[in-house]
């Protein structure tokens, strides 16, 4: 299990690195629109942040498209690349001979054949958008649970993105995923619980520790 950051804002991902339990960092491209800076140079700094892999989105529409967009992506993020590959036919057309060279996600899947093309093309992630799943599909957590069915006993792995609530982050975890993206604000959330800060409360205000000062 791992917990990513969502996010293509350096200060972001900045703070997320530093809890030291956030693993990674997705983009994809309207979050890379949200930074002050190029794409170029907000991957560069992104790169230099995350302690393992950065996702970056492909946005060719072609085939050629496609392998050139990747293979600058990969000369500006390094090994930490991992691309993030439109499930379409093109797309996996794309993963096929994109994975053998450097790690490689589908990303949008709406059903679980889709992820069984996906770990045949040599994914190594497939990328399930939980919450748009459900509102498009009826139940997004289904989806993960019947990936998780056809992935089982493979080497690609579930990432469950478009998550609104620790709850549902949680559940997708429970669902199969093996992998969450989320967006720092939720990041935060799923840290925090009031009976948590209540019960820490009681046992500062009734008991005793070492001393620090």
């Amino acid at each position: 299990m791992a917990i990513y950051l969502d996010s293509a804002l350096i200060s972001e991902a900045q703070t997320a690195i530093e809890w030291g339990w956030v693993k990674g960092i997705t983009t994809n491209p309207t979050l890379l629109s949200k930074s002050d800076q190029s794409p170029e140079e907000t991957l560069r700094q992104l790169a230099a942040i995350a302690p393992d892999e950065l996702f970056y989105q492909l946005t060719a529409s072609t085939y050629e498209g496609m392998i050139a967009e990747a293979e600058r992506a990969y000369e500006i993020i390094g090994e930490k690349t991992v691309l993030k590959i439109p499930a379409t036919a093109i797309g996996f057309q794309a993963t096929a001979h994109l994975s053998r060279l450097m790690d490689c996600s589908v990303t949008a899947i709406y059903s679980a054949a889709q992820a069984a093309i996906a770990q045949e093309a040599g994914a190594k992630y497939a990328i399930a958008y939980v919450n748009r799943a459900t509102r498009l599909l009826g139940d997004g957590l289904a989806l993960v649970q019947s990936m998780a069915k056809i992935l089982q006993g493979t080497n690609t792995q579930i990432l469950a993105a478009s998550l609104k609530s620790p709850d549902e982050a949680a559940s997708a975890l429970q669902a199969g995923a093996d992998v969450i993206t989320v967006p720092l604000n939720l990041l935060q959330q799923m840290t925090t619980h009031l009976l948590s800060e209540q019960t820490v409360v009681e046992f500062n205000q009734n008991g005793r520790g070492i001393s620090w000062e």
